[in-house]
């Protein structure tokens, strides 16, 4: 190895090494000194994650949870009942620049993992008055987010739920860039805008079978 390789690859690990302090620090702050619903152990936010404390109290986190770079968790303010907003439960993995906005309920069950960029909403901006600006009127009421445990949601994933309850079943995956804004069973492989039944698992035969039609 060249002396400027050698001297790369230094500077590279020393960065490295300053971000893992970074992020050690800023969870140990997050934990005593944020007013979370729950601060499980194991975990590890990541020191540009944008989480506020005023959102914090709505705020569910389980054991060893992992917030890459760039990740936000918001809450829209004043948002009904006492339940915690956001539930992310033990051995997530939430990628980078990934965002998570609640108004009523998105809750992840344990080992769900999340690819970069994914985006999960239960709400959508208030339209009805097309008169007032966009920013204006407000949130729609929007519904609940539910994710079962063990799913993979690839690159881009966009997971929006404007009414209702959106449920995707345990150890199912979603496709890069797909758009999913309705429930499926467990066991579903889905991709598409809007997404579309790619695959189920079949218990009995351990194959992934192409849906019909």
């Amino acid at each position: 190895m060249s002396a400027d390789r050698q001297r790369g690859a230094v500077a590279e690990d020393s960065f490295a090494a300053i971000s893992r302090i970074g992020t050690k620090l800023n969870s140990i702050w997050l934990q005593h000194t944020y007013p979370f619903a729950e601060f499980g152990r194991g975990v590890s936010v990541d020191y540009s994650c944008d989480i506020r404390r005023s959102r914090s109290p709505a705020i569910r986190l389980g054991n060893d949870i992992y917030l890459a770079s760039g990740v936000w968790i918001d809450v829209e303010p004043g948002a009904p009942g006492p339940e915690p907003k956001v539930v992310i439960g033990n051995g997530c993995a939430i990628g980078r620049r990934c965002t998570i906005l609640a108004r009523n309920q998105i809750v992840l069950e344990a080992d769900v993992l999340l690819g970069p960029s994914v985006l999960i909403m239960d709400h959508e901006h208030e339209c009805s008055n097309l008169e007032k600006p966009v920013h204006a009127p407000g949130f729609a009421p929007g519904g609940r987010i539910f994710i079962g445990r063990n799913c993979w949601l690839g690159i881009g994933a966009v997971i929006a739920c404007g009414s209702g309850d959106l449920s995707l079943g345990r150890n199912s995956i979603v496709g890069a860039n797909s758009v999913v804004n309705r429930s499926f069973p467990p066991f579903s492989v889905i991709a598409g805008n809007p997404a579309k039944l790619i695959k189920t698992y079949d218990q009995q035969t351990g194959k992934w079978v192409r849906a019909s039609g």
